[in-house]
C-alpha cells in the first residue's frame, strides 16, 4: 500500500493538471474571439459534421439493406425541406426527416 505522503503527492499532481486543463480554455478565451480561423470554423464546423454524420449513416443504412435506398434519400430531403422550412431548426428537421424514414420503411 502506498504511504499517504505518496497519496497526497498524486492528488495534488493530479488536481493542478485538471485545474490547468480547465483554465486554460479560459485563459486563451479573448485571442480566440478575435480570431478570423475561429470565427470561419464556427461558420463551417456544424455543416461539416452534420454532412459526416448524414454520409456515414446513409452509408450504413444502404449497406444493411439496399432496398431503403430511397426512403434514405426521401427522408434526407424531407430533413433539408424542413430545416430550410423551419428557421433552421436542427432538432426539430432531423425529427422530421427521422420520422419520415421510421415511417417509409415500416409502411413499405
Amino acid at each position: 500500500m502506498p504511504s499517504t505522503p505518496y497519496l497526497l503527492a498524486v492528488l495534488g499532481i493530479v488536481f493542478g493538471i485538471t485545474f490547468a486543463l480547465r483554465a486554460v480554455p479560459f485563459a486563451a478565451l479573448r485571442t480566440l474571439r478575435t480570431s478570423a480561423t475561429v470565427r470561419r470554423l464556427s461558420t463551417w464546423m456544424p455543416v461539416g459534421i452534420l454532412a459526416i454524420l448524414a454520409v456515414t449513416t446513409l452509408h450504413g443504412t444502404i449497406a444493411a439493406e439496399p432496398r431503403a435506398t430511397l426512403h434514405a434519400l426521401l427522408a434526407v430531403a424531407a430533413t433539408v425541406g424542413a430545416h430550410l422550412a423551419f428557421s433552421r431548426r436542427t432538432i426539430l428537421s432531423v425529427s422530421i426527416g427521422t420520422t419520415v424514414y421510421v415511417v417509409l420503411v415500416n409502411a413499405f
